[in-house]
């Protein structure tokens, strides 16, 4: 919901800048700009992408604006803790049950090729190939939104060369080469915004998203290999607790103490 906020806000601030600054706020009504900015960004990104990828755009747009709520990092430690515990008391084949369990199709995918008895080095192999492969469909994602943010800008001059050409024809009419003049800047402001307020933003956020689940990923492939190694579950608290924020970290250790004692209560 962030992204709404930013762009609500950044629409606010505009408005608001242009009326203290005393321009009229119907000069923003200009169709023919909004048609070269955001038709021409749109051509240019058919001209840049193939569509199987352009046709991801709206959902990519709600990703990022809507940001999907990954599992805690957290929680993901203590399923990995208790698969250590179950691990070293009845081993691997025991963690069967968690993996019928589990919704999370990544973690699915490396207990049951721990149950099946691979190699450690396939499983590791594996499971980073597809760490991978996300990241290169992500990357591709965001670079549609930067690719955007890149282009509108200049799009911008482009429709503001068309408006002074356009306004030439009332070089005689002080009031209508005004006019002209004026609409012919609005281009080049809706290009600036789309493009540094909009397009560029979004491919930030995208980023983001994808980053931190990656890094949710990363911690699971150690903690599975980890596992899978035989590492106490003291040893893997140790371990994977370097990925949570100092402070995150402090309540992760106190939780863990309390639901010891209570079990040992």
């Amino acid at each position: 919901m962030s992204g709404i906020f930013g762009i609500i806000l950044a629409l606010i601030a505009i408005g608001l800048g242009m009326f203290l600054k005393g321009a009229s706020l119907s000069a923003l009504f200009n169709p023919a700009a909004y048609l070269i900015i955001f038709g021409g960004t749109a051509a240019t990104i058919f001209v840049a992408f193939p569509f199987r990828e352009i046709k991801k755009f709206p959902i990519l747009l709600k990703i990022a604006m809507f940001e999907p709520k990954l599992p805690p990092k957290a929680d993901q430690i203590s399923i990995l803790i208790k698969c250590a515990e179950i691990a070293k008391k009845e081993g691997l084949l025991a963690l069967e049950e968690i993996a019928g369990n589990t919704t999370d199709p990544f973690f699915k995918k490396g207990l049951e090729m721990i149950i099946d008895g691979h190699d450690i080095e396939f499983i590791e192999e594996v499971l980073l190939d597809e760490v991978a492969a996300i990241d290169k469909r992500h990357k591709i994602g965001a670079l549609i939104y930067t690719q955007a943010g890149t282009y509108a800008p200049t799009l911008g001059v482009l429709g503001a060369v068309i408006g002074l050409i356009a306004s030439l024809g009332n070089l005689n009419d002080v009031d209508k080469l005004g006019h002209s003049i004026s609409a012919a800047f609005i281009a080049t402001m809706l290009g600036i915004f789309s493009g540094y307020m909009l397009w560029h933003p979004i491919a930030n956020k995208l980023k983001r998203i994808s980053k931190q689940e990656q890094e949710l990923k990363l911690l699971i492939v150690e903690g599975l290999l980890a596992v899978y190694k035989g590492v106490s579950p003291s040893g893997l608290e140790k371990k994977l607790t370097v990925y949570l924020a100092p402070k995150d970290r402090i309540k992760f250790e106190k939780k863990l103490e309390e639901d010891t004692h209570e079990q040992t209560a």
